[in-house]
């Protein structure tokens, strides 16, 4: 039998989770027919419709010449700005009339990204003018793509100047590379009349690889968004795949990226027209097919997001969902699932949720109907619904995050799994969502993380802890902890490290476990973590003192000395390190109200002072700790000391006396005073019958307590 593939092989495992309880239909296979039937048709597009362009080839003594020009503005070693820009004026002038099989060229596009980037306002216009009546083309190249990209981000910058009239100064400057006549045109009129090259090819452009990239930028420059970087994975515009290749490449974004701009109101209008173009030929089935599809996806998200500025009825979104009025609908129904179990829908829904496109109640709607009864279910599709649940978060009301809290917390121990790599995003949004609704469900929470990592911790006898809370979390085994190779951390090592670190900043109670898990390690190990490149963050973040407001037990205080006595003999080394150095310097808010620690800190860094003002990071450390006052005048240090526990308690401006934690006693007479006025305050609020019981009652008042 052949192995299915793609959409069919997540069609048959859909089948497999019905028999769990949950209802199968038979829209899902008309959902994935239709989804192939767009996939032909992306195909058919790309072959028929436009062909590999060819405008020429460069000839070797050409392709050596650019690519050392290339070379030179990658490397940017010019003495000033204005012999740059001569370069760049030379290097226009030998390309003139090459442009197009210049930029349709491997190695040459890479040049004319990057004049494109360093160009001034003349010579964009110059630029676009000699790409007019080629941008559809130029759209659907591998190469020409991405320059057409920054080349409309810079046009975008430029036509803001434009619209502020900053545009004549420059051209005032910059006086002899093209004629008057394109001079004279705005850029936007130019972006305009491009606008008019695609009108015809924007369904076609949704659905490739290349195009729709471009099509969305269009979008956000029409819509006035922000225009994201080309190298910052997961954008509205890029992917993480299209990223790697773009800092391989090394081209930098410059300052026009990473921001909105100001556009004419034609734009505006140019939007309408737009997203009017792509809409008249989607029904809702076809509609439901692009939301699933990997490359028109991104393009329907945007679609939906922008669509609100010239359609209050957002008509693109009726397409894909029925009215919020609606009740259930089994083709929707249908629809909604392959979403939730389909790993490109799922993105597609996570965004409509995240972003500011669809309204609220719209949001709900969807929640209510098809997710909310099933939440528990749909966290365990780690791959796909559990990042749905994650964006519901964030989204919902206060009384719905609460019941989606009530449902995962108590399986949040089940739900996660570090081995697998299963959930960590979900355990993080779990702990901001129950922050976000003042620690809602916490005690219970950090129950469940600790019976999942550290489940024979006690916190009544922690020195029989083991590593394992480390272990479970950080997988220090197999890791590149302790390489003599100079491995990098990896990704989900960082992954890890951020976990344990949230979880440290949730509970001060796996601060105190961390502490006795660095205890049960070897000197060795615990060492490496600290030289390590992302576990040393852990061990920051495990130096953590509990606020004078909450106050540190006895027991925390004797766990606190006991784990800084781990650091002691190795501090010098410590000191010297690049990532050592960061805890040595957290080390001195760490032994707040313990100078005693302080001082032995202070005695190994002078003991080795020779070792560690040799050090750059030393140098840093020894500023740090202070420590020329430490060997010269030891009384001036010991005030710092001082002045530190004051800052830890709080000092009072007003009268130099230092706020300490109340004593039980006190609280019990603050609370019996709070009630007694309460009582007094209730007796003055009764209506008394005549004026001379109210009278005798005064009287007797003013005999008792303070007023006798």
């Amino acid at each position: 039998m052949a192995k299915q593939r793609g959409r069919r092989s997540q069609a048959a495992a859909y089948r497999e989770r019905t028999a769990d309880g949950e209802q199968e239909n038979s829209h899902f296979d008309q959902t994935a027919d239709a989804q192939d039937a767009i996939d032909d048709e992306s195909a058919d597009t790309k072959s028929k419709d436009f062909p590999t362009v060819f405008y020429g080839l460069v000839d070797s003594e050409e392709i050596e010449y650019f690519k050392q020009a290339e070379s030179n503005l990658n490397t940017n070693a010019f003495e000033s700005d204005e012999e740059r820009a001569g370069f760049i004026r030379s290097i226009l002038e030998e390309a003139r009339g090459k442009e197009l099989k210049l930029v349709t060229n491997q190695i040459c596009s890479k040049l004319m990204e990057r004049l494109v980037l360093f160009a001034s306002g003349r010579q964009l216009k110059h630029i676009f003018h000699q790409f007019s009546n080629h941008f559809a083309a130029l759209a659907h190249h591998k190469y020409s793509s991405h320059v057409l990209e920054t080349l409309l981000v810079r046009s975008a910058a430029y036509i803001e100047k434009e619209l502020a009239s900053d545009y004549q100064v420059e051209e005032e400057e910059d006086d002899n590379i093209e004629d008057q006549a394109i001079a004279s045109t705005t850029m936007e009129g130019m972006f305009i009349k491009m606008l008019g090259e695609f009108s015809s090819h924007w369904y076609a452009m949704m659905l490739h690889q290349y195009a729709s990239h471009v099509m969305r930028l269009v979008i956000l420059i029409l819509a006035a968004k922000e225009l994201p970087s080309s190298t910052m994975a997961n954008s509205t515009l890029r992917s993480k795949k299209s990223k790697v290749a773009r800092k391989m490449i090394e081209i930098k974004d410059n300052e026009d990226f990473n921001r909105a701009f100001q556009t004419p109101p034609s734009f505006k209008e140019e939007l309408k027209n737009v997203i009017m173009e792509i809409s008249s030929k989607l029904d809702t089935e076809t509609a439901r097919s692009l939301a699933i599809h990997k490359v028109a996806s991104p393009v329907l998200q945007l679609i939906i997001k922008v669509e609100g500025i010239f359609d209050r009825e957002r008509a693109v979104w009726h397409l894909l969902f029925m009215p919020e009025k609606e009740g259930k609908n089994p083709k929707e129904e249908a629809f909604v699932e392959y979403l939730l179990s389909d790993s490109v829908g799922s993105h597609f829904l996570e965004a409509l949720i995240k972003n500011d496109g669809a309204r609220m109640k719209y949001i709900e709607r969807l929640y209510k109907l098809y997710m909310k009864d099933r939440v528990l279910k749909l966290a365990k599709r780690s791959t796909t619904g559990v990042y749905i649940i994650q964006a519901l978060l964030l989204k919902l009301k206060a009384g719905e995050v609460e019941y989606i809290l009530d449902q995962i917390i108590p399986e949040m121990s089940k739900l996660i799994s570090i081995a697998d790599n299963q959930n960590i995003d979900l355990g993080k949004s779990i702990i901001e969502a129950s922050v976000s609704r003042f620690n809602y469900g916490k005690d219970e929470l950090v129950k469940q993380f600790f019976a999942k990592f550290a489940p024979n911790y006690n916190a009544e006898e922690p020195d029989d802890t083991t590593t394992e809370l480390f272990e479970n979390v950080l997988q220090l085994t197999g890791s590149t902890l302790g390489n003599t190779r100079d491995d990098w951390p990896t990704a989900e090592e960082r992954r890890r490290a951020l976990f344990l670190e949230k979880l440290m900043e949730y509970d001060y109670s796996f601060v105190v476990c961390s502490w006795y898990n660095c205890m049960a390690m070897s000197s060795e190990k615990f060492m490496q973590m600290c030289f390590h490149g992302v576990f040393c963050h852990v061990i920051e973040s495990a130096l953590i003192v509990q606020p004078a407001s909450v106050g540190e037990s006895k027991a925390d205080n004797i766990s606190r000395k006991k784990f800084l006595n781990i650091f002691m003999g190795h501090i010098a080394d410590l000191a010297c390190n690049a990532y050592g150095s960061h805890i040595v310097d957290k080390l001195w808010t760490f032994t707040v109200l313990l100078p005693m620690y302080k001082d032995r800190i202070g005695s190994e860094l002078m003991a080795d002072s020779h070792k560690v003002k040799e050090s750059t990071y030393g140098k840093l450390v020894w500023r740090n700790w202070s420590m020329e006052l430490f060997v010269r005048k030891k009384f001036d240090w010991k005030s710092l000391v001082k002045t530190q526990q004051q800052e830890y308690y709080g000092e009072n401006e007003e009268n130099n006396e230092i706020e300490k934690k109340k004593t039980p006693i006190q609280l019990k007479m603050e609370e019996i005073f709070k009630k007694k006025q309460k009582e007094e305050q209730n007796q003055q609020n009764f209506k008394r019958p005549n004026e001379d019981y109210n009278n005798s009652y005064n009287k007797r008042n003013k005999v008792r307590g303070r007023n006798r």
